[in-house]
């Protein structure tokens, strides 16, 4: 069971099972517990190799036992995600912990990728159960309609779930209309039905701050 102490620890209740975490992400815990540090992301030799050639690495640990154990990473702020056998891509970076049954991999991204400056590739989670990702500031959470498209600094961009396409646009975006945009302007337009967590924080872009 997921739980949030405040709103940057993580605490998982385990009783036998087990979860996968960002590997040094532990702070605390209670009772009997057993870490063990993963290949590949938690994907095994195969998940590795994809990763080393994608460069969406992710350096993961499985912990699992008797009691409560506490998550935390750079006192980056922490949203939970149920998911029902559906699909969360996010970026690596973000993602904090999710339930052992859940199955992570990557996935092209297109041109967005290139414009957030963190390769063409993402991390996926798959299958039913819980995960919690991290946001530089309080995520909001925007919902997409087939009526209502989003549009999106690739920067603050953190994850989307649902069913969703995504374009990248380029020669605009939200700086540049105010007239502090440096270098070249990106944009995300999501389309379609489904959510995207948004961080009020920019990563560097190929373009810079955009």
């Amino acid at each position: 069971m997921f739980r949030l102490e405040g709103n940057k620890t993580l605490a998982v209740d385990l009783a036998g099972d087990a979860v996968k975490a960002k590997n040094g992400s532990m702070v605390a815990y209670e009772g009997q517990m057993t870490f063990k540090k993963m290949t590949g992301g938690g994907e095994g030799l195969r998940g590795m190799v994809t990763r080393r050639l994608t460069g969406e690495s992710m350096a993961v640990m499985q912990v699992s036992g008797q009691g409560t154990c506490y998550f935390a990473d750079r006192a980056s702020e922490i949203n939970l995600v149920s998911l029902h056998g559906d699909k969360l891509y996010v970026e690596a970076s973000n993602l904090l912990c999710t339930d052992a049954g859940l199955r992570t991999g990557t996935t092209f991204t297109g041109l967005r990728g290139g414009a957030t400056g963190n390769g063409l590739f993402t991390t996926t989670v798959e299958g039913t159960g819980q995960a919690a990702i991290m946001s530089d500031g309080t995520a909001v959470v925007l919902r997409v309609s087939p009526q209502y498209p989003l549009f999106v600094d690739p920067g603050a961009y953190i994850a989307h779930q649902g069913s969703l396409q995504q374009n990248f646009q380029s020669g605009v975006n939200f700086r540049t209309l105010i007239g502090e945009g440096s270098g070249e302007s990106f944009q995300i337009r999501f389309e379609g039905d489904g959510l995207v967590y948004v961080q009020p924080s920019e990563r560097n872009t190929i373009g810079g701050n955009v």
